[in-house]
């Protein structure tokens, strides 16, 4: 029987880099492949959509873990996916990213003797406050495959001593992702659905708990986008985190009052994409944002202290800011303009095809 590769997926990041992979897998012949989705996130909004726009298949296993505290998302996906390795015996899992799945899974396989391989291993933000980084850490350090998307990867995985065999750079799956819907990309108009101009609004998204759970950091952060409003147009798709700390701080209403700020439920990667294209800034917390705008060489503004993802500052057009320095920032960036220098090497589309050559020798 050929050989099993299990490919996990639990989260909106998570469904955009496995669509490659997973369409990459199933035109191979000499091994089989599954999606396993641990139901992680489990939301039509956020889950569903993706599926749908990625052309991803329906899940073979769907584990329905849900929502809970880091400690039960990650014991509920462990208790869960033990079950189905037993019964499937996978030969490779693939984790990607950063979430509570990603190391859950990672471990059950490092327990039960299974090879794991980590998409988008070595990123750092150097700050153990975030959940993220734990996972990343852990990830890397039981994974017996590490893929990793730039230089900055390669180099933090040394730093920690990991041994240089265990280590593969091949790109940023994101970017593949991007180019396989390119063409739908390009023949979606979301932007008319809000009345904004292409080249003259801005795009926002926040879901970190640092920046939506405290209703006082949030209210700084509507403070900024309210202020920026007044300059430029800005749509804000809500994450359903960020939407319950704003309508239980008496948040939504200040943000709903300005004119120039348009507020929308989340919305699937082609709809998000079609934004993001024709924008001229983009405000976010997200880690996958920060790539694409970096590939596109739009303006991005990451509202956090830190990034694991050094190299869209070094090589792309992002920015750390914070709520106080946010507008000036904004002006800055708009004045600036769209960088025009290409995109860090291997930011190709051609990711996928790099990590099943490598999975193909390591059989």
């Amino acid at each position: 029987m050929l050989p099993l590769v299990h490919v996990i997926a639990a989260a909106r990041p998570n469904f955009m880099k496995v669509a490659p992979l997973m369409h990459a897998l199933r035109r191979q012949d000499w091994c089989r492949s599954a999606l396993v989705h641990t139901g992680q996130h489990y939301d039509a909004a956020m889950s569903d959509a993706f599926f749908r726009d990625l052309a991803i298949p329906a899940p073979d296993h769907h584990l329905g873990v849900g929502s809970g505290s880091h400690a039960e998302q990650t014991g509920s996906v462990m208790i869960a996916y033990e079950k189905v390795c037993l019964e499937t015996q996978p030969d490779w899992i693939v984790v990607v990213g950063d979430v509570n799945s990603t190391v859950a899974c990672a471990l059950v396989g490092a327990k039960l003797g299974i090879r794991v391989a980590h998409l988008e291993a070595g990123l750092r933000s150097f700050d153990r406050t975030m959940p993220e980084e734990i996972n990343r850490v852990v990830t890397d350090s039981i994974a017996d495959l590490l893929w990793t998307p730039s230089p900055d990867g390669d180099a933090n995985l040394a730093r920690e001593g990991v041994a240089p065999e265990r280590v593969e750079r091949v790109g940023n799956i994101m970017i593949d992702t991007f180019e396989m819907l390119r063409p739908r990309i390009a023949d979606q108009a979301s932007h008319e659905r809000f009345g904004v101009t292409p080249g003259a609004f801005g795009v926002v998204t926040l879901h970190r708990p640092a920046n939506v759970d405290d209703p006082a950091v949030l209210g700084r952060l509507v403070d900024g986008l309210v202020a920026l409003a007044r300059d430029v147009d800005l749509v804000f798709p809500v994450h359903p985190r960020t939407r319950k700390t704003l309508e239980a701080a008496g948040l939504l209403e200040r943000l709903a009052a300005s004119p120039r700020l348009h507020l929308t439920e989340p919305l699937g990667y082609i709809d998000f994409m079609g934004l993001v294209t024709r924008a001229s800034l983009v405000v976010t917390d997200s880690g996958g944002v920060q790539e694409e705008t970096t590939y596109l060489g739009i303006p991005c503004l990451t509202l956090r202290p830190n990034t694991e993802r050094p190299v869209t500052i070094t090589e792309g057009s992002n920015r750390l800011v914070t709520p106080d320095t946010l507008l000036a920032e904004a002006e800055a960036a708009l004045a600036r303009g769209r960088r025009t220098a290409p995109p860090p090497a291997l930011w190709d589309g051609q990711t996928a095809e790099r990590v099943v050559a490598s999975l193909k020798r390591r059989m």
